[in-house]
């Protein structure tokens, strides 16, 4: 039980999973001396390599001096680097350094373990089961976005 005055309802157990799952991720994160906005951000720019600062703003739905800062940070620490678009000193992209790459690589790795962790309990026919029953609760309702 969550706690002792009333048994614990079915989302309320879903959010205690989503908050295991959560904690995990920021440990993880916070190991590597990184600020969540800051693991992000590398993990986007690993994937999309020249991005420019105003795209992280977007994503991240900061202010450009927020981002700035975020920016400097990680290029203070060599896991970034910013280089100016065709010779135009207004405009700079950012990619991630191969330091920055490897200091997040792992991380789905490392969620994959701890989903195995919380799911431990249950032998795979009741893991199918659950994973049928919540593919049904979730069928109808409109998917999480980035926007």
């Amino acid at each position: 039980m969550m706690n002792d005055e009333q048994p614990p309802t079915i989302l309320g157990l879903v959010r205690w999973i989503g908050w295991a799952q959560r904690k995990a991720g920021e440990d993880w994160v916070r190991e590597r001396d990184l600020s969540q906005e800051q693991a992000f951000a590398l993990g986007y720019l690993a994937q999309n390599p020249g991005a420019i600062q105003r795209e992280i703003a977007a994503l991240t739905r900061t202010t450009a001096a927020s981002v700035s800062s975020l920016v400097q940070g990680l290029e203070r620490r060599g896991l970034i680097e910013r280089r100016t678009a065709d010779g135009d000193e207004r405009r700079k992209r950012v990619y991630a350094t191969p330091a920055g790459i490897d200091l997040i690589a792992g991380f789905d790795d490392a969620m994959l373990a701890v989903d195995d962790v919380l799911l431990e309990p249950l032998d795979q026919r009741e893991r199918d089961d659950l994973l049928r029953l919540l593919e049904k609760v979730t069928a109808g309702l409109p998917r999480p976005s980035r926007d």
